[in-house]
């Protein structure tokens, strides 16, 4: 989380954008002025429920068939009870300079691209998700290409360097990337101008697997897609109707009691709510780290495996924890796990997942007014939802608490839907600024039951 007046490098970055569609003026100017309250005529608030339910489409490539319909580079399948990809032959080598160690390194690398998906909902965003296994000496790159609706393409936007470990690479995001219509931010692909009408209509996905020459290494890739969206500007949602009593039992952390531990790692505390907030959904379902995992953390710290979680969850670009698809990516380090960054439409989605025994992290901002009993505000901030009371609120794992044992909270059906699903907000200066339009990650195994598979479907993920 970040305090409300020092707003995250996701939002500062976005902020220009998201303000973009309030009207016909300048980003700059929009920015700064705030409308008049209430929804935006012609938003989604007056949308029927089935528009409202059209707004995402993701795509995930995880069968054998699914990998080998792609364009292979020295790359091969792995059949078996979980699918992947694995490097088969070197397809070239190259040198890569990493931006945060300075250091140069020769790489042996493979390929695999995939078929185009033409997106069922024309796109204003991309965010793309992968789970694999990066053995020490290993590590991989995703790109996106896109093409617009107006029939003209992206460049390949990189969405990610990544390892599981931090000896090889620093794992990073990639600023500066755009072609004057559209750009990524941090692990975001973003329309610039989305009240233009341009969309992007279709994208391919490149797998670029690296390894140390010489060797037989590999990084495992088992889950690689993207979730698209068009999810119009809003300030209001519609209200869904209660519709579950359940609790689940979910491990509480704090993130408020490494306050200052790991600099390097952003300092812990109010830095630290997704690393925290992931941790408490790995060991939900049974995952965690080892005692030798976590050897290397100073034994005067308590839940140690919080500041194992944001070690390799940080994004030495962003210079923070909060990068989506990282903590997806580091959830499915774990044995037969999975982890993917989507959107939902409504509280009715997570009543559906939360009834399938499967909690979801949320990320909303919000200022201390809006949301009862918070007693802050913020930018930007990841909780875990595990349930909901009889009377249809929210019970949340909230790891903006002082201690493990505060961190169960209940907040109030209405403003927590609002606050999570709206893409615009006014902050406590008055001027409009984003909000992250239902953004969450889901978490959950590799062979789901049969109930699970049914609630993850009927959210659009398979």
């Amino acid at each position: 989380m970040t305090r409300a007046s020092q707003p995250s490098r996701r939002t500062v970055l976005s902020a220009a954008v998201a303000a973009a569609a309030v009207g016909a003026v300048g980003p700059a100017a929009a920015a700064h002025r705030p409308e008049q309250g209430g929804a935006l005529p012609g938003k989604a608030s007056d949308l029927p429920a089935k528009a409202r339910a059209s707004l995402v489409d993701n795509r995930s490539w995880t069968s054998y068939t699914d990998w080998q319909g792609g364009g292979a580079k020295g790359t091969r399948v792995v059949a078996g009870k979980r699918p992947g990809l694995v490097i088969a032959t070197s397809a070239g080598r190259t040198d890569y300079t990493d931006p945060h160690t300075g250091t140069t390194s020769t790489w042996e690398y493979a390929t695999w691209t995939s078929p185009v998906h033409k997106l069922a909902v024309p796109s204003t965003e991309a965010i793309a998700s992968w789970n694999a296994r990066t053995p020490a000496g290993t590590w991989l790159q995703i790109e996106l290409k896109g093409t617009y609706s107006d029939g003209t393409d992206t460049p390949w936007y990189v969405m990610g360097r990544w390892a599981a470990g931090d000896q090889d690479i620093r794992r990073t995001s990639v600023d500066d990337q755009s072609d004057g219509r559209s750009s990524v931010w941090t692990d975001t692909f973003t329309v610039d101008d989305p009240a233009s009408g341009l969309r992007l209509a279709s994208y391919r996905l490149r797998l670029t697997l690296y390894r140390k020459p010489g060797t037989k290494l590999t990084p495992t890739v088992w889950r690689l897609g993207a979730m698209g969206s068009d999810v119009p500007d809003r300030f209001t949602v519609p209200e869904s109707t209660p519709g579950l009593v359940k609790e689940l039992v979910v491990p509480r952390y704090s993130q408020e009691t490494h306050k200052g531990q790991y600099p390097e790692y952003d300092n812990g505390g109010e830095a630290w709510c997704s690393p925290t907030s992931s941790q408490m959904i790995i060991e939900y379902w049974g995952r965690k780290p080892t005692a030798e995992d976590v050897s290397w953390v100073n034994p005067d710290y308590a839940d140690p495996q919080v500041c194992h979680a944001a070690r390799f969850t940080y994004d030495y670009q962003y210079e923070g924890c909060g990068n989506w698809p990282f903590n997806a990516a580091y959830a499915a380090t774990y044995k037969d796990f999975q982890g993917v960054v989507t959107r939902l439409g409504s509280l009715t989605d997570l009543e559906t997942l939360i009834a399938a025994g499967i909690p979801a992290i949320t990320s909303q901002s919000f200022l201390a007014t809006e949301l009862t009993g918070a007693g802050y505000g913020t930018a930007g901030h990841l909780m875990t939802v595990i349930g909901f009371t009889s009377d249809g609120d929210v019970i949340a794992n909230d790891p903006n608490s002082p201690t493990n044992e505060e961190v169960r909270r209940v907040y109030k059906r209405r403003e927590w839907e609002n606050i999570w699903l709206r893409t615009k907000r006014y902050n406590a200066s008055g001027k409009v600024v984003s909000g992250t339009g239902g953004v969450c990650y889901l978490y959950f195994p590799a062979h789901p039951t049969a109930r699970q598979r049914r609630a993850l479907a009927a959210v659009g993920v398979r």
